[in-house]
């Protein structure tokens, strides 16, 4: 519930100095979060991870609308979505550089003793758990192809 108290309070400032940008994108992830709170089966209140893991949907949502913007020459619609991006991944633990997730996939594979592409299932699961919220899923992905085809 950290980011949602947290939220209420950009949201109020984001109002008073009329970022129209900026609230739009604080909004989407209010709005979400409540969906997912309101929805059938879900819990009244979500965990650390959760609200992580829907802040990290919001931004990846963001940047592939803006990347298909961009391959269509449109570039008026691909800037908004890539600051509302930028806003939301604010809310997101500091991302981990590439070095760092490497060690961590290097760790990972030791520990499980993985030798070939075929361990890559197990790699990217423990690996994922590893670095939850503070990596992105892709990027593991492909420094644990790297690693495992080298």
């Amino acid at each position: 519930m950290a980011i949602l108290s947290h939220l209420t309070d950009e949201i109020k400032a984001a109002m008073r100095a009329k970022d129209t940008l900026r609230l739009e994108a604080l909004r989407a992830i209010k709005s979400a979060m409540m969906l997912v709170q309101t929805s059938a089966g879900g819990s009244n209140e979500l965990t650390e991870e959760e609200e992580i893991k829907l802040v990290q949907k919001l931004v990846k949502q963001r940047k592939d609308s803006a990347q298909i913007f961009r391959e269509q020459n449109r570039a008026d619609l691909a800037e908004p979505e890539e600051a509302q991006a930028e806003i939301i991944a604010a809310f997101l633990p500091e991302q981990l550089t590439e070095q760092e997730i490497g060690a961590i996939v290097a760790q990972v594979i030791e520990e499980l003793n993985a030798t070939s592409m075929q361990d890559m299932g197990k790699v990217m699961g423990k690996a994922s758990q590893v670095m939850a919220g503070k990596a992105d899923g892709k990027t593991i992905s492909t420094i644990v192809r790297n690693q495992l085809s080298a």
